[in-house]
């Protein structure tokens, strides 16, 4: 039975794998870097079962630091990291927001690492983003049951972008380019682009993590150990 495990987990790997490239780029996902990063194959996709449960969090917190210390800073290819947890079927975009807090809530009560000095750390100010390993993250939040079509991932996800990059694109000359370029797509997908976006230190970039529009009046539930 220990031989069989190998391939069968692998042709589930395989059959997860597929229906995210098909979601980003066959449906013609608005995110110009998303479909790049796919079809260069410059992502990487941990697949989990339920990220409400502990036992997950060493392992992606493992993954996320292989991830970093492997990342070519160097270079002006990107690459991005994915976790699917593929048990969970969350049936409100509320249901989801809530899981997302608390399982970010977890990595940072078990990091080791101090804060990215780079980005604040207080979840209001606008110049926060979420730092893991000593690194500053953009997370978007992405399920089957999102209002934004752009977010309605195969399964539960959660993609972890280094700040680092925009800053790098911004450095290129290119960032407001491929900004209006996705929320031109955007709205071409569902007519709108989705109204919590906002620049860096603009806003909180805490109110687009989920994918849902939250409320004039909401506060990120997140607090930081410091």
């Amino acid at each position: 039975m220990r031989k069989m495990a190998t391939p069968i987990l692998k042709k589930a790997q395989d059959t997860i794998e597929y229906q995210y490239r098909d979601f980003i780029l066959k449906r013609k996902h608005p995110c110009v870097m998303a479909n790049t990063i796919f079809m260069q194959d410059d992502y990487k996709l941990k697949i989990y079962d339920d990220i409400t449960s502990d036992s997950v969090v060493a392992p992606v917190l493992s993954d996320l630091d292989s991830y970093i210390k492997d990342y070519d800073f160097d270079s002006n290819a990107f690459e991005t990291i994915l976790f699917c947890f593929k048990e969970n079927n969350f049936k409100t975009e509320l249901q989801f927001e809530n899981a997302l807090w608390k399982f970010l809530q977890k990595l940072h009560d078990n990091d080791d690492k101090d804060w990215d000095t780079s980005v604040n750390r207080e979840p209001e100010n606008a110049n926060f983003s979420f730092s893991i390993k000593g690194k500053a993250f953009y997370i978007i939040g992405m399920h089957p049951n999102s209002s934004r079509i752009a977010r309605q991932a195969p399964y539960c996800t959660l993609v972890f972008n280094l700040h680092w990059q925009f800053e790098k694109l911004r450095d290129m000359g290119i960032y407001q380019n491929i900004k209006k370029r996705i929320r031109r797509r955007d709205k071409k997908l569902q007519g709108t682009i989705n109204p919590v976006l906002k620049d860096f230190g603009k806003a909180s970039e805490t109110r687009q993590y989920s994918g849902r529009e939250v409320e004039a009046d909401w506060k990120c539930p997140f607090t930081n150990k410091k």
